[in-house]
This record gives structure tokens, sequence and C-alpha cells, in this order.
């Protein structure tokens, strides 16, 4: 099933999903009956997908939206959506194995109307708020590491971090090098000399030209744009096209989510 039709969690993907998630609450246990975690799930998936507000959850189809949102700030400090990402990325790994030899990097600047941690005035929308998420892909494209930061902030600032932010360990040995294509935002030598600390080959496009180290006769061809296209497959949830949500760990769980359905379309891609 394309993550592009997907509006409920499939049986498939929900076997991997309940090895992280707390139990259930037992029938007949003290106390108010809880909403299983599956409902609960598709509660946030809607979100996700359409980018309501969680008032707007209608409760015959998920129950009621406080309970879903609760469930999900409870999920969020547990560090759930950070597992998913783990365990999806682990399972593409296993079908089709991570690219490692070709990386890229880049970000995307979305608004950030109500404001919240890690927002800031966007340089390129009239300084209105904003926020950034910048991803870390492998060759294909599946995203490898998520960081989000305010929009006023340079995007060298992130790069060194978000390399160090894979979810699963960079294999150092795997290929003689790694190469990681990046544009002009991320021509600095300080990031240039961190990233040769890293082991990187880097690869930065700058007006149709591609500038490396390596001498003319062995430059490869840019592969950057793996990138931006799973920045778009990204905008396809509608929350992420706008950051409604004013904790920074909270809009991150929601970039994970959808960076492990994208993961789990790429993993049964045949």
């Amino acid at each position: 099933m394309s993550y592009n039709t997907l509006w409920t969690i499939p049986n498939e993907l929900w076997r991997k999903v309940v090895l992280i998630l707390p139990p259930d609450k037992p029938r007949g246990s003290p106390g108010r009956p809880a909403l299983p975690n599956r409902q609960v799930l598709n509660g946030i998936l809607y979100v996700l997908r359409t980018g309501c507000q969680w008032k707007a959850l209608k409760t015959e189809w998920f129950g009621a939206s406080s309970s879903i949102h609760a469930r999900y700030q409870s999920w969020v400090e547990l560090g759930i959506f950070e597992r998913l990402f783990r365990v999806l990325l682990t399972f593409y790994d296993q079908r089709r194995r991570i690219q490692w030899r070709w990386q890229a990097i880049d970000s995307k600047s979305v608004a950030a109307p109500l404001g919240g941690e890690k927002t800031g005035k966007n340089p390129t929308d009239r300084g209105k708020l904003g926020s950034k998420r910048h991803i870390l892909v492998d060759g294909r494209g599946a995203p490898l590491a998520i960081v989000v930061s305010g929009a006023e902030v340079h995007d060298k600032r992130c790069a060194l971090e978000i390399l160090d932010h894979s979810v699963v360990a960079r294999p150092h040995r795997q290929y003689r090098v790694h190469h990681l294509c990046a544009d002009k935002g991320y021509d600095y030598d300080d990031i240039r000399q961190g990233l040769q600390d890293r082991h990187y080959q880097v690869h930065i496009k700058y007006r149709g030209v591609e500038v490396t180290e390596i001498p003319p006769q062995k430059r490869y061809p840019a592969r950057r744009w793996v990138v931006e296209r799973t920045l778009s497959w990204q905008n396809d949830f509608r929350s992420l096209r706008t950051r409604w949500a004013k904790k920074a760990n909270n809009w991150l769980a929601l970039i994970q989510f959808a960076s492990a359905l994208v993961l789990w379309r790429m993993a049964n891609e045949t």
C-alpha cells in the first residue's frame, strides 16, 4: 500500500508498531476504559495527513480528541516515535540495504504561526515566525536523521549535528569513501573540515557547477535531488507544511512518524 493512500495503519505495519508501544489497558481494569492503541495511532495519523487541529478529530471515528492528544504527548515523552523511526529504518535496511555510499543533506522552512520552541523570524518570508526541518538521506532518499530549528538558523549550524544524529550507526568501513551532497549553504571551511573529520567526501553544487576537492576527471554527477524529493514526500503530510505545534518535540515526533511511513513505503517497493 502506498503511503499516499494510507489513512489507517495496515496490519503488517501494526505488527511492528505494537512491539514498541506500551500495552493496552486490560479490560476490566479499575477506572474509565482507555482507547485502544491502534485507534489512537490512527487518530494521530489522521492529524498528520490532514493537518487538522486535534480538537477537529471526529469522536465517532477515533474517540475523544483530548484522550488521543494526551496519549500522543505521553508517547512523545517516551520516545515512541523516534523508536518507530529507528525500527522502520532497520526494516528498510533489511529489505533494500541503506545506500550509505552517497548521502545528501538539506532543509525546509515552514511557517509556525503559533510560535513556540525552536521557531524564529524567517528571513525568506518577510520575518514571519517559522521553523526548519533538516534531514539527511541515503542514496535513494531514505531519511536517516532529522533535526528541527528556528527558521532564522543558518543551515551550516545544523549540518554537523544532523550527521551525528543518524538513528542507526553509519558503517564506516562498508565503503572506502562516503560521499555527501549539499548546496551552497553548506560551503564553509569549518563545515568542510567537520565533514572530512567524519570521513566524508564533500560535493557542493553551485550555479550548475559541482565544487569538490577531487580532480575534475574523477568527479561524480550530483545526487542532491534525492533529498529534495524526500522533503517533497514529507510535504504530502499536511501537518508538516505548517507547524502548529508549540513544543519542538511534538513537531519533531510528527516528522519522525511521517519519515517512518516513507520508509515503510520505500521498503516495500519492488
